[in-house]
């Protein structure tokens, strides 16, 4: 292997490539006389020589546990950004990672062993194959001082995937850019938001594309135009290289410049628009754009950005053509915006307002909204009414069970923090949409859920197009005595389950460990791999040529089986989620007895557990990782406890906003098989707690809102003893 050009590094990037935490570090540099002497920083934050620090990682047996992102990471913070080669340029290395995508994995495997001359030659070999498809990509060329950040973004690609290495990519760029708020919208809510476009639009337009997961998901569902604009360049050439792999077969055109002052399509007329646009942005342009002909329904107000993209939009859509914008709540109400609100309703281009539980996005603490807009066509049908939905309303029912395949969503108004039941959202807001886009006039709806409101009704002095609002005035349509017996049978299901968790909580399994802690020798999870005490599987890598592959339906696997997300693991549900993402006849199928572990760190829920019959023959998720451990060696229940613990999380993940679990790092205690079984037995009665718990909780939720929902809305009356 070519030596790497000499670099230095900080004790945490240290503490990443032995797979150890930070103290560690500080340990080693105190106890151990031989531990490399700085090179370069300060006092407070010294330097060491990379090599140095490698060297007697080595000699010690710390293999390096650093993830493909993380080597890629370290070596671009080393080599800089100016006056270092064409591998400062981002531009240059996305149009690498494109063309990287495309190799076969043989052919990714061979440039481990080329020399750094022989690398940086074929890096630009991979780049003129690629030239035009990034914009803003200048004609740089690559040097040898190149090497070690073209062979880490090679190595990247090849075990991590493309879209992996893009987001390495862009969290460089974006550190040192002044730009703020910049967020990848989920992709369970990116595939709702194109799932409300009525049929098979061919070109979507998404004018505040970010990442471009709105035009990925938009692609998923059958459209083969896609059109971008993004005003920050490094996300504009991320979604063009991330649409390249995800939609091989699609055409897409991505500009970088501000939609609303400077747009790159401005005859485009699209069959959709799809869009997250940013939230609460003063200088939009209001002065200068203050004639602009896209303000059909009303100059916005200088607060009202939010109201500039819904209009603008609408006017790159064809007539009858849908959008379908991610906005936040203060929209539906603001005062400043109430005349353009007006107009919406009046015209009948808006179609549909469905507000989403906190936390389905960022901002997280903030209950968004989607809102579904038609431009109207000329002599069209007139439109009576607006559907509004509130799938915040509802939590599970009775009916589901405990261990059932639905999750809770957050309770508007609790404080709690729970995952979304993005399989509960989507049937809800989906089934609302289309049962009102097949007959808007009869429409039912489903009381303090859905419900569709006149257009005269809306148009009074406020406009207030709030869901909660107006989906609260349907719950007077329940019928008292069907509520009063929901509200029995929920409440007897929770006495059953507080029962239950008072007698699991009463195990009295363990005991005090004595005066001291006890402390073990421990191995990494990469370690106990490489001895084959365990085998560490994840989805197939993203890549053009497995993704078209796995788009086209050839796939055994795709659609026939359910999917377990982090989500999944965190509220103790069954597998909820589809296969929408990366997915082959070669992905690893989950087994009983495989160890399941969040790759998001969170201590909100369980962030391990075994899987059990439920769990079999689904698909771990992009954002779980699954552990396969040989049943003669590891117990599993053993495993799942020590790899979900706080204190071994927190040692293992890496990021700023998002924490991410480098499952290499995560430690095991090596310890006999015998005493593993005696750990374990206390780890699965510890998640049989949880359960409970979750469970129990569930139900108290579900029946207080029963019971405050039919005291508030006249459906049931307070006991005589109440008073």
């Amino acid at each position: 292997m070519p030596q790497q050009p000499t670099a230095q590094v900080t004790a945490a990037e240290i503490s990443r490539i032995a797979g150890v935490t930070r103290a560690t570090v500080s340990n080693w540099r105190r106890r151990h006389d031989d531990f490399p002497e700085p090179s370069g920083g300060t006092e407070s934050s010294p330097l060491y020589d990379l090599e140095a620090a490698r060297a007697w990682l080595a000699a010690r047996g710390h293999v390096s546990a650093a993830s493909p992102a993380e080597e890629l990471r370290t070596m671009l913070r080393l080599h800089g950004r100016t006056g270092s080669g064409a591998a400062g340029d981002s531009a240059e290395l996305l149009l690498l990672v494109l063309a990287a995508a495309r190799r076969s994995p043989a052919e990714l495997v061979a440039t481990a062993d080329l020399s750094d001359a022989d690398l940086t030659s074929e890096a630009e070999r991979d780049r003129a194959a690629v030239a035009e498809a990034v914009p803003g990509a200048g004609a740089v060329r690559f040097t040898a001082k190149d090497a070690p950040v073209l062979r880490a973004l090679y190595a990247c690609v090849r075990e991590s995937g493309g879209q992996a290495t893009l987001g390495v990519l862009a969290e460089w760029e974006l550190e040192d850019s002044a730009a703020s708020g910049a967020y990848r919208t989920p992709g369970p809510l990116a595939d709702l938001i194109a799932q409300l476009l009525p049929g098979t639009p061919s070109s979507v337009l998404d004018p505040a594309c970010g990442s471009g997961s709105l035009l990925a998901a938009a692609s998923r569902h059958g459209a083969r135009e896609l059109y971008g604009q993004d005003v920050l360049p490094v996300q504009a050439r991320r979604s063009a290289v991330s649409l390249m792999l995800t939609a091989p077969d699609a055409t897409v055109t991505v500009r970088a410049e501000d939609s609303l002052r400077a747009d790159a399509f401005p005859h485009l007329l699209a069959d959709a628009v799809l869009s997250n646009p940013p939230y609460g942005i003063r200088d939009w342009g209001h002065d200068e754009l203050a004639y602009d002909p896209r303000w059909a329904y009303g100059v916005p107000a200088r607060a009202e950005s939010e109201l500039a993209w819904v209009q603008h939009a609408l006017a790159h859509l064809v007539p009858g053509g849908y959008a379908v914008l991610l906005l936040p709540p203060a929209t539906a109400g603001r005062a400043s915006g109430r005349r353009v609100r007006a107009e919406l309703v009046r015209s009948g281009a808006l179609r549909a307002v469905i507000a989403l539980p906190v936390g389905a996005s960022v901002p997280l603490h903030v209950g968004l909204q989607v809102w579904v807009l038609q431009r109207p066509e000329p002599g069209g049908a007139e439109r009576k009414s607006v559907l509004f939905v509130d799938t915040a309303a509802e939590t599970p029912t009775t009916a589901t069970g405990r261990g059932a395949a639905t999750a809770p969503t957050r309770t508007r108004g609790t404080g709690r923090s729970a995952s979304v039941d993005w399989a509960g959202v989507t049937t809800r807001a989906l089934e609302a949409w289309e049962a009102f886009t097949a007959d808007p006039d009869p429409f039912e709806g489903e009381p303090g859920v859905a419900h569709a409101v006149g257009v005269v009704d809306l148009l009074d002095d406020v406009v207030d197009l709030t869901p909660a609002r107006l989906v609260r005035a349907s719950r007077a349509e329940v019928d008292p005595a069907k509520l009063s017996a929901e509200v029995d049978a929920t409440r007897q299901d929770l006495v059953k389950a507080a029962k239950a968790l008072a007698r699991t909580a009463g195990h009295e399994g363990w005991s005090a460990a004595g005066a001291d802690a006890r402390e073990w020798r421990t191995a990494t999870a990469s370690d106990l791999s490489r001895g084959g005490a365990l085998t560490l599987l994840r989805p197939v890598p993203d890549s053009a040529r497995t993704r078209a592959h796995a788009v086209s339906g050839e796939s055994g696997l795709q659609g026939a089986r359910a999917v377990l997300t982090g989500s999944d693991i965190a509220t103790g549900s069954g597998p909820t989620g589809e296969p929408t993402e990366l997915y082959d006849d070669t992905s690893p199928v989950i087994a009983v007895g495989d160890v399941l572990v969040r790759a998001v760190a969170s201590m909100d829920g369980a962030m391990a557990r075994v899987a059990g019959e439920g769990d079999a023959g689904a698909l771990p998720g992009p954002h779980v990782h699954l552990f396969r451990p040989d049943p003669a060696r590891l117990d599993a229940w053993f495993l799942a406890g020590f790899l979900g613990a706080e204190e071994n999380i927190a040692g293992a993940s890496t990021g700023s906003t998002v924490l991410t679990v480098n499952p290499g790092r995560l430690r095991v205690p090596l310890l006999p098989l015998e005493e593993q079984r005696r750990y374990g037995e206390a780890f699965r009665h510890v998640h049989e707690l949880r359960a409970e718990a979750q469970w129990a909780t569930r139900l108290a939720e579900e029946t207080a809102r029963l019971l405050v929902g039919g005291l508030t809305g006249g459906q049931l009356l307070p006991s005589p003893g109440d008073g």
